[in-house]
């Protein structure tokens, strides 16, 4: 029952979907505080993509590859970089760490995960705030880029966060995006990118590598979330990780989701 409830979150009701999605990432912060557990993405797997990687980060190779994946489609060494839903700050800390941006800012809607990520990480050039995806708490025309990775789909409105987006961007930052929709939704998707005031650079259909992805994770995660999450929050935590043969990876496999990433570029 509980994988059919994520689904329907998921795909519909955004209103309710905002309160949820609030509250679901403060459980998982409070009932998952083990600072191993980094990344909460689906992963990105593909023939040929292996980035290098510390020791300590291997063990969460296909979760940072969904970020390499997205952050290097532009350079960010010495950019002010802001990360719209840092989650367990496992991304940003990435990206500030390897990727050399001049500055790395993370905000979550979720108070709980942002002090989780502020008492794990201790990098000179990251901070993690508190902030809401459709009222981003900076000026106009203050980040380089911004990056938003498996969050979007959280949101109430898209298109409040992608006039957000717009307005704090500097004239030639970019937007790099990826998140997973109802196949039946990405056209709907991408006419809220084309009237954004954002120009699309490049996108692709990213599904198959997810997938992949899953596939490989799935014992690893498993494992992890019986040591890490007490016993009544197991079952809703593995289907929130997409394991195979939840309803969220049969639902990438059998085509009824879609997962995409993309690169937009405010206009100079």
């Amino acid at each position: 029952m509980i994988h059919r409830i994520f689904y329907f979150l998921i795909t519909i009701s955004p209103k309710t979907k905002r309160w949820f999605w609030n509250k679901w990432y403060t459980i998982f912060a409070l009932k998952a505080p083990n600072p191993e557990f980094r990344f909460m993405n689906y992963g990105y797997d593909k023939d040929g993509f292996h980035p290098e990687l510390t020791s300590s980060d291997e063990k969460e190779r296909f979760p940072i590859q969904l970020y390499h994946h997205i952050a290097t489609l532009v350079n960010l060494k010495g950019k002010s970089v802001l990360e719209v839903g840092s989650g367990r700050g496992g991304g940003a800390a990435y990206i500030a760490q390897n990727l050399h941006p001049a500055h790395m800012t993370g905000i979550d809607i979720s108070k709980t995960a942002v002090e989780l990520c502020n008492s794990i990480y201790n990098i000179d050039n990251i901070n993690f705030a508190v902030g809401d995806s459709e009222n981003i708490p900076f000026d106009n025309e203050q980040f380089d880029a911004v990056i938003n990775v498996e969050s979007s789909h959280c949101y109430g409105s898209m298109q409040s966060f992608l006039g957000e987006t717009f307005r704090i961007l500097k004239p030639g930052g970019v937007f790099l995006f990826c998140d997973l929709r109802e196949t039946s939704a990405l056209e709907d998707l991408f006419v809220l990118f084309n009237n954004s005031g954002l120009r699309i650079i490049q996108h692709q259909d990213i599904t198959k590598n997810i997938i992949e992805a899953l596939i490989k994770m799935s014992t690893e995660r498993k494992n992890a979330i019986q040591k890490s999450v007490p016993g009544f929050f197991r079952k809703a935590f593995e289907s929130y990780a997409g394991v195979k043969g939840s309803k969220i990876h049969n639902s990438f496999k059998n085509g009824t989701l879609s997962y995409v990433s993309a690169c937009l570029e405010k206009p100079i």
